[in-house]
């Protein structure tokens, strides 16, 4: 029987999402930027909170890299990036002195910060708590789950792309799921294929989720995303960018 989770800094949390993936470079980031985004989008507050302590990305993917966490009476504020506080991030990015200063830790260290992450930031109420991991099973997924375990997440969103060593990535990260208990709410294929910004042709992928749609087992494919859709996002100006190389795509 599991503890109940004590009232915390999460209590005001109504649903929690982690965005998983067993191959770095899938776009976990990316996408949880999006769910966040369309989230706010829909009316609810969100916030997102990044686990990936050697590559933390969310700073950049929303243009707030060198806010500071300030600290509170309950811990960690988050940082805001509106007046209406509709969505918050939390990030060691935030928290090193330097943004390209690399994060050399040992298990243990990054296990005690995630923990700290859970039950030091002051989210205040939210609709949603997005959780970026980093790739793979380690120790880092492993604290994450069971630190959120008390708060029952809602459940996991799993990335992959295309390409077959994605998908058998992919595939342990889902059987890493049924191992630890952590409910599956689908799989999301993203990069299927190529959409150019100036002519919209969309010559397409693998199609790795479409191609072979029971290759999930009883999870369900939710949908392919194709690139480079969240080019401003990721890479502040690129969305003037040409792409001479696609095809219609005017030279």
């Amino acid at each position: 029987m599991e503890a109940a989770a004590e009232p915390g800094n999460l209590a005001g949390i109504r649903h929690i999402i982690l965005v998983l993936s067993g191959k770095g470079g899938v776009g976990k980031s990316t996408i949880s930027t999006e769910l966040a985004l369309a989230l706010r989008h829909a009316g609810k507050k969100v916030g997102i909170l990044d686990v990936d302590l050697c590559g933390p990305s969310i700073p950049r993917m929303f243009g707030a890299q060198g806010r500071a966490v300030h600290q509170c009476d309950r811990g960690w504020a988050p940082v805001f990036l509106d007046r209406e506080q509709s969505i918050s991030l939390m990030s060691v990015g935030f928290l090193l002195e330097k943004p390209d200063e690399a994060v050399v830790w040992r298990g243990p260290k990054k296990n005690a910060l995630i923990k700290q992450f859970v039950s030091d930031v002051a989210w205040g109420e939210l609709d949603y708590l997005v959780v970026d991991t980093p790739p793979g099973t380690s120790d880092e997924h492993m604290a994450t789950i069971e630190a959120l375990r008390p708060y029952q997440p809602l459940g996991a969103l799993v990335v992959t792309t295309p390409q077959a060593v994605s998908v058998g990535d992919v595939r342990r990260e889902l059987t890493f799921c049924r191992k630890t208990g952590v409910r599956v709410m689908g799989v999301v294929e993203n990069m299927s294929g190529f959409t150019c910004p100036h002519c919209t042709v969309s010559p397409g992928g693998c199609r790795g989720t479409e191609a072979a749609p029971d290759r999930w087992g009883p999870w369900v494919a939710l949908g392919s995303l194709p690139s480079p859709r969240s080019a401003p996002a990721s890479s502040p100006g690129a969305a003037g960018r040409s792409w001479p190389g696609s095809p219609g795509c005017p030279s």
